[in-house]
């Protein structure tokens, strides 16, 4: 079947806070492909590179990111960050996706848009630093769903789940203990009477004049690396650090930037990356020598 050329249809993106609902809105007033029109634009994308095929099969299926996004709701990470993402992995599939085989997009889609994600969640989410390795990682996003209750895991549910994700029990018990894990305030958050865990803390004798003065210095000699490194990023580099890295509050997001600037969230990421990169190597280079890096960890 040979579809009819479509006027061009922008791609809509999750950016400014406050329109993730109109954008949602958006992506649900898309048609469902059916099975035999994605054939057809799967081949004329393949055979072609017709751009116009990939923008219909994206879009036909921006629904199906919103909806895996909104799974992973949980990590506490921003809804509209998780949907680029998911795009992101999306168009990866649509890239790859072959007809000639008879399997729907939508299935061949789901692993790209979640393992996107994942990467995501794994880049930034604190508590999850230590799964660094394929298993820990399965470990990580599979054993909410693994477990039979609320409760902690029993000895023999350990000993399951460790046997079907292939890692060992010890790291199936540090996982849950880690998952399970709540932030507290480290100060309280007004002048009224109360305890937060500073208040549990044994005196330091900060208030010695020496340390004072120590304290002092190092604050100084911060600041000025800080200002020195800041100067060496061109402006919009210095914008993007400074609206993401540097605001007391009301941090900007990707999409926010990337609005400001009219280019992708991905791109913002990128520039950001090299930006704290350079610093990285202005403030690691005092007085003109540079200091020894430490080795990164072990994978």
């Amino acid at each position: 079947m040979s579809l009819p050329m479509t006027s061009p249809v922008a791609v809509p993106i999750p950016m400014a806070t406050g329109s993730l609902e109109a954008y949602i809105q958006t992506v649900n007033r898309f048609p469902i492909l059916s099975a035999e029109d994605e054939r057809a634009l799967g081949r004329r994308l393949r055979e072609h590179d017709d751009l116009d095929a990939a923008r219909q099969l994206v879009v036909s299926h921006l629904r199906l990111v919103v909806s895996i996004a909104r799974g992973y709701l949980g990590y506490g990470l921003p809804h509209a960050d998780l949907i680029q993402e998911g795009n992101v992995g999306l168009m990866k599939a649509v890239k790859r996706f072959d007809p000639s085989r008879g399997v729907r997009l939508v299935s061949f889609a789901i692993h790209w848009i979640k393992a996107e994600i994942h990467e995501y969640i794994l880049r930034n989410w604190r508590l999850v630093k230590v799964a660094t390795t394929k298993a820990q990682r399965k470990l990580f996003f599979n054993l909410r769903s693994m477990k039979s209750g609320l409760g902690t895991l029993t000895s023999e549910e350990v000993g399951r789940v460790a046997a079907e994700l292939r890692v060992k029990p010890e790291e199936v018990v540090e996982m849950e203990t880690r998952l399970a894990g709540h932030e507290v305030t480290f100060e309280a958050d007004d002048d009224e009477d109360g305890y937060a865990p500073v208040h549990y803390l044994a005196a330091n004798q900060d208030d010695e004049p020496s340390r004072v003065l120590e304290a002092e210095e190092n604050a100084r000699v911060g600041a000025a690396g800080l200002v020195r490194a800041l100067e060496s990023l061109d402006a919009r580099s210095r914008r993007i650090v400074e609206a993401r890295w540097l605001k007391e509050k009301d941090a900007s997001t990707l999409h926010e930037l990337a609005a400001e600037f009219k280019v992708s969230a991905e791109r913002i990421r990128q520039i950001e990356a090299k930006a704290l990169e350079k610093m990285r190597r202005v403030i690691d280079t005092q007085d003109g020598a540079p200091r020894a890096l430490a080795a990164p960890a072990a994978a």
